[in-house]
């Protein structure tokens, strides 16, 4: 015991400093713990440490200024959850030297947040944002490459508005607006905005260098598409999102005609359009077949694309596009309601090797689409969610596919039969399983996935809105003894403290920490969780948990005493999807490396522990109940 630190004592300060650097902020606090040598290098560490990421704790303004030194000059890089940060934050957030300001979760901020970012960080090249005052940081921070605006952009009620991106760095490649009118972009990017008498009057080509644009507007028209496309001529990835209140006139709706202006230069690599049905059932009615073909022609060095909402394109239209795009990896396609399976039926002729392929709400495809679809045995993500007429005939062809690690099944026909037939296939990769609304599946389908000595190793397993799921489904699951990261059980109405119980008594290899690997729970909607379970999610229990879905009505009283009890648990009770977005995003690689996953999580765990000075102490009581779970789930 003593041997150790004397070794590290012996060591010159400078080469321990130099194997520190390596690490990321969560296992430099992690080994700092350990000993009072690393400790005492840890403090000098922060002092020059070039990159300071921390997004998977939320930290107060308290237990994040010793973490984050003020007299570092060397910052370039700073991540953080703002969660439980505001203004108060600001000095030990911003420093003259960053280049790169990603900040999360800035509700309590208000607008002084980006005039002194403007003001302190005038090196500064990308941001995520929540907030506005958007003059002062375009004019401050005149070495901007990207720029991240996650809000309604029509808040700053501004008459000069799109003449402000004047002052925006001419180095600026990538812009991302939360929601932005149609009329708006169209004139940040007229050639117009250069002749009044204004100081601040944009030039033609202030923007004409972005080359990744992201918008989500009221409205994709012909006339917003024909601008960005003669105006950004540097454009290699473009997304354009809109979710209409009403349907679309003929001159606020995008055409044939808005098809064919797009990718006027030939250099678009990633195509994104989507309506969205958030406010009413809506399409893109106005594009057929013909819209596509005359896009077509100019995509030929098209690698991704997703379009959404084109009811009235059929099997042609989608051959074209598949035929034409040689270079197509990512296909993802939702609410084709003319898609059949004829798309896919000469697919192998193809010289496409797709990768990532998803198809919703495409409800007259059938297994035989997929039986041909799998000809292409590099696929890694493959998403199927609500075509209903998918079952058990498909998971038998998709077993074959050696590389996939992303299925997403949600509200198919599938059976316990087919998950088997998925388990005894070739897949050996498959790191997340979604089978949600999958009515047919019953307790068996965990027998079925994990059962014998092919079990799967999932990292991720969505069992959602399953009716005939019970906690002996749990039981099994906990049994099975498979190190899953995530586990989504929302509106089981048979899953109760049972359940809690043994996912809390469950423990994963040679650790003996309890519930050891889960860091996302959705427990929402579950008929069966009472104030019982609320006592098996406090500490000890589920040691690495990060997101946790309950119902509030249960007991809201326990819900926020939870929250106070574990400051670092993100606890949602209103219903809303944990993490809902990952499988959404048009520029998602889909999938995680579990392993690097699984090395942070310890350094994580470990910091947390530093940041609380200690954990919470163990209840006598508690641990024995929990032992007596153990040997159920044996």
């Amino acid at each position: 015991m003593t041997t150790e630190p004397r070794s590290l004592d012996s060591l010159p300060p400078a080469l321990i400093a130099t194997i520190m650097t390596k690490l990321d902020v969560s296992s430099i606090r992690s080994a700092a713990s350990t000993c009072t040598t690393l400790r005492s290098s840890a403090s000098h560490i922060l002092s020059f440490l070039p990159t300071f990421h921390l997004l998977d704790i939320a930290v107060s303004v308290d237990l994040l200024r010793p973490l984050l030194l003020r007299q570092n000059p060397h910052l370039t890089s700073l991540k953080v959850d703002c969660d439980r940060l505001n203004d108060s934050a600001i000095e030990i957030l911003l420093c003259p030297s960053l280049r790169e300001l990603c900040l999360y979760n800035c509700a309590d901020f208000n607008g002084k947040l980006l005039s002194e970012i403007g003001t302190r960080c005038p090196d500064l090249r990308g941001r995520s944002v929540h907030i506005s005052e958007l003059e002062e940081l375009l004019s401050g921070c005149t070495q901007l490459e990207a720029l991240v605006l996650m809000f309604d952009v029509s808040l700053f009620l501004h008459h000069n508005f799109a003449r402000v991106w004047a002052l925006a760095s001419e180095k600026l490649t990538s812009l991302e607006i939360g929601y932005i009118s149609s009329v708006t972009v169209t004139e940040m990017l007229s050639p117009n905005l250069g002749t009044p008498q204004s100081p601040n009057c944009i030039r033609p080509s202030v923007l004409s260098g972005i080359q990744k644009l992201c918008l989500s507007v009221d409205y994709i028209t012909d006339a917003m598409v024909g601008m960005i496309s003669k105006g950004l001529s540097s454009l290699t990835h473009l997304d354009l999102r809109d979710a209409p209140l009403i349907e679309p006139v003929l001159t606020f709706d995008l055409t044939n005609a808005g098809l064919q202006q797009m990718n006027q230069y030939g250099k678009l690599k990633h195509l994104s359009l989507v309506r969205r049905q958030d406010f009413c059932i809506t399409y893109f009615r106005r594009v057929n077949d013909l819209g596509i073909l005359l896009m077509a022609d100019k995509c030929a060095n098209m690698e991704s694309i997703y379009l959404s909402g084109f009811c009235r394109v059929t099997d042609t239209g989608f051959k074209t596009m598949l035929h034409s795009c040689s270079r197509l990896y990512q296909l993802r396609v939702s609410q084709g309601t003319q898609l059949t399976d004829l798309v896919f039926h000469d697919i192998s002729a193809t010289s496409l090797t797709l990768t990532h392929v998803s198809l919703r709400f495409c409800n007259l495809l059938t297994n035989h689409a997929v039986i041909n679809l799998v000809s292409n045995k590099d696929l890694r993500v493959l998403d199927l969610r609500n075509c209903k007429n998918l079952g058990d005939e498909a998971l038998r062809a998709i077993s074959t596919l050696p590389k996939l690690k992303v299925l997403l099944l949600d509200g198919s026909d599938v059976s316990d039969m087919g998950l088997l037939y998925l388990r005894q296939g070739l897949i050996g990769s498959l790191v997340t399983l979604s089978v949600r609304g999958c009515k047919r599946l019953t307790d068996k389908c965990i027998s079925a996935l994990f059962d014998g000595p092919c079990k799967m190793v999932l990292g991720e397993l969505d069992l959602s809105e399953n009716p005939n799921l019970s906690d002996n489904a749990v039981l099994l699951l906990a049994k099975s003894r498979v190190p899953l990261f995530e586990l989504r059980m929302r509106n089981c109405q048979h899953i109760g403290d049972t359940a809690v119980m043994a996912l809390a008594s469950m423990q994963i290899g040679k650790e003996r920490w309890h519930g050891s690997s889960l860091r996302l729970l959705d427990l929402y909607g579950c008929g069966g969780i009472t104030a019982l379970s609320f006592r098996w999610l406090k500490k000890p229990y589920f040691p690495r948990l990060r997101w946790l879905g309950v119902t509030g009505s249960v007991n809201r009283d326990l819900v926020d005493a939870l929250a106070r009890s574990r400051p670092f648990l993100h606890v949602q009770y209103r219903g809303d999807e944990l993490r809902a977005d990952q499988w959404d995003c048009s520029d998602s690689a889909y999938v995680h490396d579990y392993d690097e996953v699984h090395d942070y999580d310890e350094a994580d765990d470990e910091l947390e522990q530093w940041l609380l000075e200690g954990e919470i102490d163990h209840d006598d009581e508690e641990m024995g109940d929990a032992e007596n779970i153990a040997e159920v789930v044996e």
